[in-house]
């Protein structure tokens, strides 16, 4: 190697040894030449001997690859280079899949956050000592254990004269409600950016902008009923998401029913 060029290298392995000591925290250089130390830049000879005597440099810092722009090949004229639109292309490739990575990896955490806590909620639920704590559990405990802001239990009419005996979280529907929100076949409706509705939700249904609505098929002999889950944030529930813990939890809650009210399993 030149001698030139060798110097050329010392001098700048050097000068980035002077920044770096330059650099640290309470260095009578770092004190006395804070603004100066920050304007100069090194120049581009520095930089290229510094990697020439460091060439693993790269190898331990690949991130900055990714920000590099690879020069032209020389070519005739009229003859287009594709060599750069290849690389940015297999660039936003990579990009493209380290977000998808990144999302498949925040679904399945959040999808064992939520199967955890509706596995809490299932214990919850079967450890009711009477119908009348079974009930306020729904009511009152799957909120917190969910991560909601309410839940109730909607059950229809069963005759247009029947009294109705109010209970906390548990709200009196019209004739033909849960059919009129889920469709006559449907068993699972989830809503986000809605208002809530006050005949499912009753006095907090200005809390909710997102909710669940799923159908309870309790028994052949007792009026059709829905489990309403409702949340204040925007798209806690949305229609692109799995049902498959919301409808376990719902067949908990229809075997738990018929246990308490000793009514017939159902065909």
């Amino acid at each position: 190697m030149p001698e030139s060029e060798t110097q050329g290298e010392e001098g700048a392995e050097k000068a980035v040894s002077e920044k770096a000591d330059s650099a640290r925290p309470g260095t009578p250089a770092r004190e006395a030449e804070a603004g100066s130390a920050l304007a100069s830049a090194i120049s581009a000879d520095q930089v290229a001997a510094y990697l020439r005597r460091h060439p693993e440099f790269l190898a331990h810092h690949p991130e900055l690859l990714d920000i590099q722009r690879p020069p032209a090949r020389v070519r005739e004229e009229g003859v287009v280079d594709l060599q750069q639109f290849q690389v940015q292309r297999l660039r936003d490739q990579v990009g493209d899949l380290t977000s998808l990575r990144d999302q498949l990896l925040s679904a399945g955490r959040s999808n064992l956050s939520t199967q955890s806590r509706v596995h809490r909620a299932v214990l919850v639920i079967l450890g009711a000592r009477s119908f009348e704590e079974f009930i306020e559990t729904i009511t009152t405990d799957l909120a917190a254990i969910l991560d909601l802001d309410v839940v109730t239990i909607g059950v229809e009419k069963s005759l247009e004269d029947e009294a109705w005996r109010p209970i906390a979280g548990v709200y009196c529907l019209e004739a033909g409600s849960v059919d009129a929100y889920l469709g006559p076949n449907g068993n699972v409706l989830l809503r986000d950016k809605v208002e809530g509705d006050a005949a499912v939700f009753g006095a907090a249904a200005g809390l909710v902008e997102s909710d669940a609505l799923i159908r309870l098929k309790i028994s052949e002999t007792t009026p059709p009923a829905l489990l309403a889950l409702g949340s204040r944030q925007e798209e806690a529930f949305h229609a692109g998401q799995g049902t498959e813990l919301l409808t376990f939890l719902s067949q908990v809650l229809e075997v738990t029913f018929r246990a308490w009210l000793h009514l017939p399993p159902k065909p």
